[in-house]
């Protein structure tokens, strides 16, 4: 029997459509990029950001620039604020204030005082003042061995100070938000006191909300709300932003205020 090889050979039409939907796409892409770059100028601005809880540690920057506070009381408020950054922002400002209001506003005095409200009742939501209790303790255990948080990994924040199992898949949402506040130096929303972190490095934040925006954008197409995930949206938003791909975050925080339902 003689066999038959069929060769398909692509028509002068199909060439034509494969090029116009390469540059439909093209198109689509650029307009995204464009709207992202809009979102990311317009929303990364203090205005929107009155009532989050980086308005704690923006005060103790404030403070640590006049001479008033410690680096240490400006690392201990963002770490804390972001621990507690989860829920309506309304109520994580309420719950803020009263985890301030038992350190009498001196953060770092109040960590290494070593006298903890350690209480079974809620501090935030499923947060109490026992792990609030805990978490001081370890952090006195940090400053009294190395002065200064920035220099600890995300694992060992995770399971060092924070107190969980070690993780490597886990989006660490609170501490890239703490980083992010600490390190991008804009001048705007973040505070940039981190002097020895690279912003490059920088891993989006990310948490549920912000995984639905960017699914939506079509800045990933992956289940999974993991490191891998965040460093997948980091990664297309550093195609827009090479030295700073968090600033992305401020657009897709664009991206919830224009998609309000």
């Amino acid at each position: 029997m003689t066999g038959f090889l069929f060769v398909h050979t692509e028509s002068s039409a199909e060439s034509t459509l494969k090029g116009y939907f390469y540059y439909i796409c093209k198109i689509m892409d650029a307009r995204v990029k464009e709207t992202l770059i809009e979102w990311a100028e317009e929303y990364n601005d203090p205005k929107y950001f009155q009532e989050d809880p980086i308005i704690f540690p923006t005060q103790f920057a404030r403070k640590y620039e006049n001479g008033g506070v410690s680096l240490a009381d400006v690392e201990i408020a963002a770490l804390l604020s972001a621990h507690l950054a989860w829920g309506r922002r309304a109520m994580i400002v309420r719950d803020c204030t009263r985890m301030f209001d038992e350190m009498e506003w001196r953060p770092y005095e109040y960590v290494m005082g070593g006298e903890y409200r350690n209480e079974n009742a809620s501090l935030h939501r499923t947060i109490k003042w026992s792990e609030f209790a805990a978490i001081c303790g370890r952090m006195q255990k940090i400053y009294s061995e190395k002065g200064s948080l920035e220099g600890l990994t995300d694992n060992e924040i995770r399971t060092e100070i924070f107190g969980q199992k070690e993780d490597l898949k886990a989006p660490n949402k609170k501490i890239s938000m703490m980083r992010r506040w600490m390190v991008r130096d804009d001048g705007k929303v973040d505070l940039g006191l981190w002097k020895s972190s690279d912003k490059k490095k920088l891993i989006l934040p990310l948490d549920v909300h912000v995984y639905d925006q960017a699914t939506a954008l079509g800045l990933t197409s992956r289940r999974q709300k993991d490191i891998v995930t965040a460093r997948e949206i980091t990664d297309a938003f550093r195609e827009i932003w090479p030295d700073d791909p968090c600033k992305g975050d401020f657009a897709l925080f664009g991206y919830g205020v224009t998609h309000q339902q």
